[in-house]
């Protein structure tokens, strides 16, 4: 039995550091396009 909940704590811990890897890419994308946004300004309209 403990080999079956060993193995089953390894899967779960794979699952969320997979999923905290997911976050960290997500939210540095969204910083980047937040910082793009704020460099480029749109010309004004003539």
């Amino acid at each position: 039995m403990s080999d079956d909940s060993e193995k089953a704590n390894e899967e779960r811990r794979a699952k969320l550091v997979k999923a905290g890897v997911a976050v960290g890419i997500g939210s540095a994308a969204i910083v980047a396009a937040l910082l793009y946004a704020s460099k480029v300004k749109k010309k004004p309209r003539s």
